[in-house]
């Protein structure tokens, strides 16, 4: 189950308390005050994983504590200090506090760290109050609370190139002959239902992550269809891959869903619109001749790159000539 937000209770450990105590030792009447401080409380940590890809492990548990620090004892022992608590997250994922509406951290790297609770002070044993004046204190302090927050996580999957398209354009079947990845494939609108990320490896060693996000329809961005629940996972993407059928079933036509899908891009994000871009015209299995490719590529003003998914014809063209772009756009430091 792919899930993109969650929202969360954290909580530090509070200190220990410190002790009372005098030293009790036989031929030592007065041995004097003794009493431990209070261990720290343990501190909440959000970190940055590779082996995580969703947050789902949120939707079951919404609060998350970490360990009290331990009670000082006699003989000048201090408490033990409480375990901190460190939550794994999937690349990608924004911290939020609710309460204040800030973003905390932005975790777009794996092994990013932000501590977002600090755990609470032990408190003093009644050793600590021992003066030339006062030499016998029965004083302690309690530890400290550690603090707290309401906690949002939000998912934006990063990947170097983000498929996008009308319903049924052919983005999983893309995805899943150049990865390992295997969406849900079928003849009607709507089969992906949520990101799946795939890995194009390539000869030399070479790979970049490619991801396919659900169909985007007309008003997507004003919540229409699925599309403006998955509009965020392209945010990341350093190259979007446009994928077009060159021959809608429904009677449409491809610049016009091209175009269609340009406008909700441009009204949810002005920076999503200006990415690099690849326009692939798909499933030229179906016998659309070069001259529909000049068509289309004339309407657009833009170059047309022509597969077939299902076939696999063009699609080791493509994946190089992505792979130059993303090695491109890496060193120029874009995206």
């Amino acid at each position: 189950m792919f899930i993109d937000e969650a929202q969360i209770w954290v909580k530090a450990g509070d200190g220990g308390n410190g002790c009372l105590s005098f030293r009790r030792e036989k031929f030592v009447p007065k041995g004097g005050p003794d009493g431990g401080d209070g261990g720290r409380g343990g501190n909440v940590y959000f970190e940055a994983v590779e082996d995580l890809d969703t947050l789902m492990d949120f939707s079951g548990r919404h609060n998350w504590e970490a360990k009290n620090g331990g009670d000082g004892e006699g003989k000048k022992r201090q408490g033990a200090d409480g375990e901190d608590l460190t939550i794994p997250v999937p690349v990608g994922t924004l911290i939020y506090d609710c309460d204040l509406d800030l973003l905390l951290k932005d975790l777009d790297k794996a092994g990013m760290k932000v501590l977002v609770c600090r755990g609470g002070r032990g408190g003093k044993g009644n050793k600590a109050f021992a003066s030339a004046t006062n030499q016998t204190p029965r004083q302690t302090t309690p530890g400290k609370e550690g603090q707290q927050r309401n906690i949002r996580l939000e998912l934006k999957l990063i990947a170097d190139v983000g498929l996008v398209g009308m319903p049924n354009a052919g983005k999983s079947t893309l995805i899943s002959r150049c990865s390992a990845a295997r969406p849900k494939i079928a003849d009607y609108p709507f089969t992906t239902l949520e990101p799946v990320l795939g890995i194009v490896e390539l000869s030399g060693f070479r790979r970049f992550v490619m991801a396919d996000i659900p169909g985007l329809i007309e008003g997507a961005h004003n919540g229409a269809g699925l599309g403006f629940a998955f509009l965020k996972h392209i945010e990341r993407t350093r190259i979007i891959v446009h994928i077009l059928d060159i021959m809608p079933v429904d009677g449409s036509e491809a610049a016009e869903n091209y175009h269609r899908i340009r406008r909700e891009l441009e009204q949810y994000s002005k920076a999503m619109a200006r990415k690099e871009e690849f326009v692939v015209a798909n499933k030229m299995d179906l016998g659309p001749d070069e001259k529909a490719v000049r068509e289309l590529a004339g309407k657009l003003n833009k170059k047309i790159h022509t597969i077939s998914a299902v076939t696999g014809s063009g699609m080791k063209e493509l994946t190089e000539l992505l792979w130059k772009k993303v090695k491109e756009v890496k060193a120029s430091g874009k995206a």
